[in-house]
């Protein structure tokens, strides 16, 4: 596209008087921005004077600069859409040089990279650098460090498509901006998120503080090692934070390393603050007897100098690469939920070690929810309950977090209401003065009294990690003070006569959200053990909620248990058997967390969890999608793999109304968007197993339905329907490659079978049930019998082979024993489980299309509806069958790459003649066949 008029007179204006706008006397930068850079962004599309938008939405915001020294500490420009910052804008005087200043490249790539945003830009309209900002900066780089794109002013007319491509409105609206950002071509050497890089430093700090607090302080338990550690780490974070922001006095931890006992220094700096603040971080004053939140020891702890200096050198310009003002609180959140996946131990001789905690390590690791995952269900769920309510009317609603970890989610469900607050008060003619200001720009704010407010009405969170509920506090505390600054501060302190910051010890709360003391009188528990359980008594730490009926909103994203129940200890296991419908059989915390979750709503009250998609067709989970059929389930949105980052969890988003479910017709999605995919009546996820079968459309349950004409159920078919035995790592020994003795049989695993094949390895197992975990009768294993692979994947995850009674099994493999009586051949009930039209069917019913692992569940395979026909009929599946295995038989005989070929193509002609058969069996028109063949 040609440059516009504006772009061509700008570059005209500028040549012209060249010698004017770079006398740095003459021209300065506020002069550059009003002059050239402001219409140089509108002409990108950029709403620059922000014109007829919200104070949410507004889509340039000029940073309020920020003096230090004789610094600015704030970006110039903040490009914004729908409130979320895209990228920052750096100005200066055209007298500077753009293109070799190492300082302002350093400047600018520090903004951009502590605010995790992949692509700035360093203008003095003269030049314009475009960095990636996704490489950490280091004060001794240079300019061309980073640097991908480099223009003059007169490059501006010639190639202004190629910068419309990048940085114009419509570009970053229709996915180029991100497509270019993740696609730029340079030396990505030294590339690292804010995130990683910080979550080192801290994780750093911890292990200099561990150390050396437990060797000088060894009266210290465990408990209260972590808790002083992980307080100190957030006082230094919290203060270094309000430096940059200009809400303390910069450089004040800095100077402390110019005196002796630095830590004692460090305390009269927390002292100052807890007058200052009146947060629960700075609390060594007990608001009265029964505060039992005063920290009443970690200042009296005695740190060596050392440990500060090492930790201060690096927090300050030029030595550190971060912009603290920059770091938002929903990036610390992200780095703390890392951070509180490790837990200082202590060694017989009281020596500090930092591992993994146990759950993290069984889990692989600290699954972090995306941002854009908790904005949607903070929009479906707080969004939907404030819509059109006046501030007076949204302070009754209570919001919980049973499981809120660093406060993701919290963070942003406060921020959502601080938005709307925000927008409602700016759109009143005389709204009150002691709600919302207008700063010297004109741009209006609430007041830090009414964003303490809406935090203490509205947000509240439990977490069984004592440390977990000191983050979340520090996250929302740093939040209360975005926008803010030491003059705004002091001013509404002298307005309004009191403390800056409230203590959420009333609203964010240590316990086990699962747990009651009930517990403790039934089983009988030791002091320790309660201990461990850390029960929690709702009705008592939120009695005023409760006798309201309880929360309006729960959302989150609960713990998950890794591999069944096997992360639960006992009496938690056995407490959640009296307690829960979903606590029987095997368990998972994520289903519990549900229940309890529906159950701490008041009547109409809203529910939002991720959760694994596991949830909707899984056998041990039938009790909680049981439960859930009790209330109005509003939506499931089906998010695949990838959502949480390295884990190939597949995950669904959950939404339910705590309301008689009449008639509900329940929304399903396949992505963010407002597209619905489908809508499935409430009632039919009762059917079959209770599974959600949320892709099977009116048409695809019109087909489902008629393959039960005449038909009937596999399992009223079966003598036996059962795994194969069980062993355990110490029984591996009974696994040969030989015959031992008289009990020895031949042995089987699941991924020795295929369709129509079986690929034994020629092992054997010594079968003496005494030794064996988990026997079974000898007649299972050689009976005539089918055998079906339990854990498989894709859109056919029915792999079926025939025994004549041969090998003995392990539980990868589901045994299908007939009846005596029964009038069907096996070779035909084989053709059918192999066939396209049953693996249709079974992944429609049961697997949700998932196309990861599909864990073969003898319950639903029961149901596989078998044809009643003849003899006669069944006797061309008969042969086919025996064809094909020998065909499968010939194929893994064979070596040479020719005949192979061939039989391949025997294979298939075969296959396609059973699945031609099948479709015929079951009366399939050419339009429900086609619905069968553009699934697989």
């Amino acid at each position: 596209m040609s440059a516009p008029q504006k772009i061509i007179d700008l570059v005209e204006d500028f040549k012209e008087n060249k010698h004017e706008y770079t006398n740095p006397d003459i021209f300065d930068e506020e002069n550059t921005k009003v002059k050239f850079l402001n219409p140089f962004f509108e002409e990108l599309g950029w709403n620059v004077r922000n014109e007829g938008l919200s104070a949410r939405f507004r889509e340039v915001v000029f940073e309020d600069s920020i003096k230090v020294g004789k610094k600015t500490k704030a970006p110039d420009y903040s490009f914004r859409l729908g409130g979320e910052r895209i990228f920052f804008v750096e100005a200066k005087k055209p007298s500077r040089d753009i293109a070799n200043d190492k300082e302002h490249a350093f400047q600018v790539r520090r903004y951009g990279w502590s605010a995790k945003l992949p692509l700035c830009i360093l203008t003095d309209f003269q030049e314009l650098a475009i960095y990636d900002t996704t490489i950490k900066p280091d004060k001794s780089q240079s300019a061309s460090i980073g640097r991908i794109k480099y223009y003059k002013y007169t490059d501006y007319v010639d190639k202004w498509d190629e910068i419309y491509n990048i940085f114009s409105k419509e570009a970053v609206l229709s996915g180029k901006f991100d497509s270019y950002a993740n696609n730029v071509k340079h030396d990505k050497k030294g590339t690292t998120e804010i995130d990683d890089e910080f979550l080192k430093e801290i994780e750093q700090w911890r292990l200099l503080l561990a150390r050396n607090i437990a060797l000088r302080n060894p009266e210290l338990s465990i408990e209260d090692l972590n808790y002083a550690v992980q307080l100190t780490i957030d006082r230094i974070i919290f203060l270094r934070i309000a430096e940059d922001r200009g809400i303390e006095r910069y450089g004040q931890l800095e100077k402390l390393l110019q005196k002796e006992n630095i830590y004692k220094e460090f305390g009269k700096i927390c002292k100052t603050a807890d007058e200052k603040y009146n947060s629960g971080l700075f609390h060594f004053n007990p608001y009265d007897k029964e505060d039992f939140t005063t920290d009443t020891y970690t200042l009296n702890l005695t740190i060596d100098d050392n440990v500060f200096k090492e930790i201060f050198k690096n927090l300050y310009y030029p030595n550190s690469p971060y912009e603290f003002s920059m770091i938002s609180t929903e990036i610390l959140g992200k780095i703390y939920e890392q951070f509180l996946g490790k837990v200082i131990r202590l060694t017989p001789g009281h020596q500090a070690k930092v591992e993994d905690k146990p759950e993290v390590k069984k889990a692989g690791g600290v699954y972090y929810t995306p941002q854009y995952i908790v904005d949607y269900i903070v929009e479906n769920t707080i969004g939907e309950k404030i819509k059109g309510k006046t501030p007076n009317q949204i302070s009754t609603i209570k919001v919980i977090d049973p499981a809120c970890g660093s406060g993701s989610f919290l963070i942003r469900a406060y921020q959502y209401l601080l938005d709307y607050h925000l927008e409602y008060y700016s759109n009143l003619e005389k709204p009150p003065k002691d709600v919302i200001y207008e700063d010297k720009k004109g741009l209006k704010h609430l007041t830090i009294r009414e964003k303490k407010r809406i935090l203490k009405n509205n947000i509240y969170g439990v977490d069984l990690d004592t440390l977990a509920v000191e983050v979340t506090k520090l996250s929302l505390l740093l939040k209360v003070l975005e926008d803010q600054n030491k003059d705004l501060l002091e001013s509404q302190q002298k307005l309004f006569h009191e403390r800056v910051l409230p203590n959420l010890s009333s609203n964010i709360k240590n316990g086990n959200s699962l747990v009651q003391s009930d517990s403790m009188y039934q089983q009988d528990l030791n002091m320790d053990e309660v201990k461990e359980l850390k029960p929690f008594e709702w009705a008592e730490e939120y009695p005023k909620i409760f006798e309201q009926g309880g929360f309006d909103i729960v959302i989150g994203n609960p713990p998950y248990v890794f591999g069944g129940n096997k992360g639960i200890n006992s009496i938690q296991k056995e407490y959640f058997k009296t307690k829960y419908q979903s606590g029987s059989g095997k368990v998972n915390l994520f289903t519990v967390f549900i229940e309890n979750g529906i159950n701490l709503l008041k009547y109409k009250g809203k529910f939002g969890y991720i959760i694994p998609n596991t949830l909707l067709r899984v056998t041990s989970y039938k009790n909680i999608r049981k439960f859930l059929l009790g209330y109005e389930i509003n939506e499931i949105v089906d998010l695949s793999a990838g959502v949480f980052k390295n884990a190939t969890t597949s995950a669904i988003i959950l939404t339910v109304s705590k309301k008689e479910p009449h008639n509900n017709m329940v929304s399903i999605k396949t992505d963010l968007t407002d597209n619905i995919y489908n809508t499935v009546k409430q009632d039919d996820f009762s059917k079959n197993g209770y599974i959600y079968n949320i892709f099977c459309t009116p048409r695809e349950r019109k087909l489902i339905n008629k393959l039960y004409i005449n038909s009937v159920e596999l399992g009223d078919l079966c003598k036996y329907l059962r795994f194969g035995v069980v062993i355990t790592g110490k029984q591996k020994d009974l696994i040969s490659n030989e015959i031992k003795n008289d009990f020895s049989k031949l042995y089987l695993e699941g991924k020795e079978i295929d369709r129509y094949s079986i690929n034994s390895k020629g092992n054997y197992i010594e079968y003496i049930p005494s030794k064996i975990h988990r026997a079974r009768t000898a007649d299972l294993f050689e009976s005539e019998k089918i055998m079906v692979q339990r854990i498989t994947g894709g859109q056919m995850p029915l792999k079926a082979a025939y025994d004549n009674g041969e090998y003995y099994n392990k539980e990868s493999l589901i045994n299908v024993v007939l009846k005596e009586d029964c009038s069907f051949d096996y070779y035909f009930i084989l053709t059918l489980l192999n066939s396209n039209l049953i693996n249709w069917y079974y992944s429609k019913e049961f697997t949700n299309g998932s196309i990861l692992t599909v864990n073969v569940s003898k319950e639903y395979l029961s149901t596989i509806p078998i044809k009643r026909v003849s003899y006669e009929i069944q006797h061309s599946f008969v042969e086919l069958a025996s064809k094909m295995m020998q065909l499968k038989q010939d194929y893994h005989s064979i070596n040479t790459p020719t005949e192979r070929k061939l039989l391949q193509k025997q294979i298939e002609l075969t296959d396609k003649k059973i699945n031609e058969l099948v479709y015929e069996l079951y009366d399939l028109t050419e339009e429900e066949i086609e619905i069968i063949e553009s699934n697989l």
